[in-house]
């Protein structure tokens, strides 16, 4: 019986400029025949290979016993096989990007895994280049961490905030019992205080009464701490002495965090221990003020001498090079012009400088003695 033969498709129509295919040859029909044949020949060797492991592993096991995995591996991929997923199965699981590799001219710069970095400020170093340092490649708590997602590290966030602050589900109990344990406000008896504030400044007290007395329970930063009650960078810096609370820069995210006191401790530190009273510490500001001024006024009055002495000094020079010239109100032998007469030279108390008057008109000349 012969064998069927595809009958040749029909012959389009020709369009312009278009030649038309022409037909195999017997040498052509006869090579795609054999492929086919091969192709075919392979295909069911495979499978029946298959079929043979199968079987066999299937009529020794029991019933409910799972198959071995070399079974369902697909390790043993044949040569020929065109899938390209097959030969990706690594043991640590399939990751298609690490099939990907770089261009050459680009691969030096692919291999660098910046979560991996710590920025230096002066370059960026990974846990390769210096192992052994700990504190280099600490993690760093205000960055997410790469196992948290975004959602989980804000709600982390949340809680350390309200953790810190004493607020929330962070927020010390109350008892309606009266017990000795139970903290009130000082000025109002309220349950209900500031917790941040009674840890840090051990001082009960509650928002309330805080915007109630602001003379009493207000900031004050270090600065203004040490202008108007005198303190001492040693005595801001004392926790025990005078307990601070801290808050990041208002005016740049890099410098060092702000200080804060609570007003009532700093007066009572300042009036009471350390001034005696508000008249030795009114008197220590005005003498301390006074003292600043004419330290302002001795420094302003020594460069203005500095500068009348180089001025002094160049004209003296010009002098003597024979330029002429002379003081204000010299006589310059025009006729007829006032000519001053000079008295005794009389020293300055306040400036220190020779001051010599004419006698006649009164005009007064300061003399420099080389």
């Amino acid at each position: 019986m012969e064998r069927p033969i595809t009958p040749p498709p029909k012959a389009a129509a020709a369009q312009p400029g278009v030649l038309p295919r022409s037909p195999l040859t017997p040498e052509q029909v006869k090579r795609i025949e054999i492929n086919r044949l091969k192709a075919k020949a392979l295909r069911d060797q495979r499978e029946a290979e298959i079929r043979k492991q199968t079987e066999g592993s299937t009529s020794n096991m029991a019933t409910g016993q799972k198959r071995a995995h070399s079974a369902i591996s697909t390790s043993n991929v044949p040569a020929n096989s065109r899938d390209g997923g097959a030969n990706r199965v690594k043991p640590g699981g399939f990751r298609p990007l690490d099939e990907i590799q770089p261009a050459r001219n680009f691969s030096k710069y692919v291999e660098y895994d910046f979560s991996k970095m710590t920025d230096t400020k002066g370059g960026f170093l990974t846990a390769e280049d210096d192992p052994h340092n700990k504190a280099l490649h600490a993690p760093n708590a205000e960055e997410k961490p790469a196992h948290m997602t975004l959602k989980e590290w804000e709600r982390h966030q949340t809680l350390k905030k309200l953790r810190d602050q004493k607020a929330g589900p962070f927020e010390p109990g109350l008892s309606v019992l009266k017990t000795e344990k139970n903290k009130v406000c000082r000025e109002c008896q309220s349950l209900e205080i500031d917790w941040k504030w009674d840890e840090i400044f051990k001082c009960s007290i509650c928002n309330s009464c805080k915007d109630k007395f602001p003379d009493k329970y207000s900031l004050l930063t270090k600065t203004e701490a040490k202008e108007d009650y005198l303190l001492t960078d040693p005595e801001l810096k004392d926790e025990e002495l005078l307990p601070h609370l801290e808050r990041p820069n208002p005016h740049k995210s890099t410098w060092n965090n702000m200080m804060l006191y609570l007003r009532y401790q700093v007066e009572e530190y300042a009036i009471q221990k350390k001034w005696g009273s508000e008249e030795a510490l009114d008197e220590a500001f005005e003498k301390r003020e006074s003292d600043k001024k004419k330290r302002k006024q001795d420094k302003f009055k020594s460069k203005l001498q500095e500068l009348k002495k180089r001025t002094r000094v160049e004209a003296y020079r010009r002098n003597r090079k024979g330029e002429g010239g002379g003081d204000f109100g010299d006589d310059l032998g025009n006729g007829g012009k006032h000519t001053h007469v000079w008295g005794r030279t009389i020293e300055n108390e306040e400036t220190g400088i020779g001051v010599k008057t004419c006698v006649e008109c009164g005009m007064e000349v300061e003399e420099l003695e080389f």
